[in-house]
């Protein structure tokens, strides 16, 4: 019974020990699994029934046991298992009665852990009840219509339904659990040829996919590298995402994770499809380890992993953390270090400035000077607003010149780092959020000066401005620039 009591501590949360279950079903071939939350304040309950090959009675008596599985057997490519411990303590470590049902060749089988009536017996040494509690026989009803399957019940939820615990709080939970779940089955559960149809109280579960594929705005995303190891091969596909300028308010939402954009970066591990690691850099780094960084947020990894890596990548009970072993630590540290520059050049230019037509390249406003002692931002005079500018300046050039100093060396640095990293969102820069006629009233002013000071045609006027920071990105605006009369 210690035991017992002290594997209820292994750290799952509702989400990751339901994940544990969904597992045993993949692993059973189902390929329909259902998850229903019932509330009823303190007698509320969690069931979940697959379509799976089901067991018979020796099966089933094995699923209950402790530790059954051997973590060092061979087992099948698409077992999800490790352990054989999943099924108890995943369970047990949200409620307090655990009932397994299940039907094979018409003939059902059922078993339970009852923790409470462990307590009041402790002298008994059979711990295994045969049949549901008392009361509970109509919660298992669903099983009849299968030919085979497995129904696992968890009542007298301790660990989910705690005091004064609302109906509310049982919501918002279940929507905690479909976020979780749409990301790790995310791959099984998507697409036509999908092999798994994941219900959450009768409501089909979409997945959430981190590597947004098909988006065309994506900037991009590496061919697939593999790694051949003694326990198969490991392969890795990098991308990075777009950036907020590039998607609706809608998708940015969507698309941040269950935890958020900083949050989600980094490695994605999956072992059979199934997500294991939802982000992080996985201990790699040069001289130190890497931090999840603003900068580097659009930049995630896939990573797969056979089954029978689990050993060397020390995946643990809950299937929550992996270590990638030293062999191939220098290939993913190199991959990544490629992916985290690429994401952080979209990140710090906000998704631009890109080629205009031609392959031109973009007149920018500020440069980056690389010193020895570290990194300087300048204007650049040869922008076409403050070139404009010098031009006309005449004898006050000078004056001029002092005053474009004076904001190179005031430039807030550390104080947009600092509401960047607060506000986990860069800045507002290239006239964002600002109405039309904003845009125009600085652009014309700019449009009428190169044809007026420099001699360009309307024609040639557009053409620069369509290649000058931030107006590249007003094609249309532009187009509609007249010279004024």
């Amino acid at each position: 019974m210690a035991m017992l009591e002290s594997l209820r501590g292994l750290g799952y949360s509702t989400a990751t020990a339901l994940a544990d279950i969904v597992d045993n079903s993949i692993s059973a071939n189902a390929t329909e699994v259902r998850i229903d939350f019932k509330w009823d304040g303190p007698s509320s309950r969690i069931a979940i029934l697959d379509n799976g090959r089901g067991m018979n009675d020796g099966e089933l008596e094995g699923a209950m046991r402790l530790g059954d599985k051997d973590p060092l057997a061979v087992r099948d490519a698409s077992d999800l298992g490790r352990f054989g411990m999943g099924l108890k303590t995943a369970s047990l470590s949200q409620c307090r009665r655990l009932t397994v049902a299940s039907v094979r060749d018409g003939v059902q089988s059922c078993l339970r852990w009852d923790l409470d009536a462990i307590a009041l017996n402790p002298d008994n040494d059979w711990l295994l009840y045969e049949g549901p509690a008392e009361g509970s026989h109509a919660f298992l009803s669903s099983l009849e219509s299968l030919k085979a399957g497995t129904l696992v019940l968890w009542e007298s939820l301790d660990r989910v339904v705690t005091a004064d615990h609302t109906v509310d709080n049982f919501n918002d939970l279940i929507d905690n659990v479909e976020s979780h779940l749409a990301m790790v089955f995310h791959r099984l559960i998507q697409g036509p040829s999908a092999k798994l149809k994941l219900l959450l109280n009768g409501r089909q579960v979409s997945p959430w996919d981190p590597f947004m594929a098909g988006h065309p705005a994506k900037p991009w995303a590496s061919p697939v590298t593999k790694h051949q190891t003694k326990y198969g091969s490991v392969s890795v596909q990098c991308h990075v995402l777009p950036h907020r300028d590039k998607l609706t308010n809608t998708e940015f939402d969507d698309n941040a994770g269950p935890s958020g954009w900083t949050a989600q970066q980094g490695f994605y591990v999956y072992r059979n499809e199934r997500l294991l690691v939802a982000g992080g850099w996985l201990g790699l780094g040069n001289s130190r380890a890497w931090n999840r960084e603003e900068a580097h947020r659009l930049a995630r990894i896939r990573l797969d992993i056979p089954n029978t890596a689990d050993a060397d990548w020390k995946i643990d009970v809950r299937k929550s953390t992996a270590r990638p072993p030293v062999s191939l630590r220098p290939w993913l540290t190199r991959l990544a270090e490629n992916t985290r520059d690429r994401a952080r050049r979209v990140f710090a230019y906000r998704g631009s400035p890109v080629p205009a037509a031609g392959n031109q390249p973009i007149e920018q406003a500020w440069r980056v000077e690389r010193l020895r002692t570290g990194l300087r931002y300048r204007i650049d005079e040869s922008h076409p607003s403050v070139a404009a500018v010098l031009d006309g300046s005449g004898a006050q050039k000078r004056v001029v010149l002092a005053m474009l100093r004076v904001i190179e060396e005031t430039v807030p640095v550390q104080r947009i780092w600092l509401d960047t990293v607060e506000n986990k969102e860069t800045p507002r820069t290239s006239f964002e959020g600002e109405p039309n006629a904003a845009v125009i009233e600085v652009a014309s002013v700019l449009f009428n000066d190169l044809i007026e000071r420099k001699g360009l045609n309307v024609e040639e006027a557009r053409k620069r401005m369509l290649r000058t920071e931030p107006f590249q990105k007003y094609p249309t605006l532009i187009s509609k620039l007249e010279r004024n009369k």
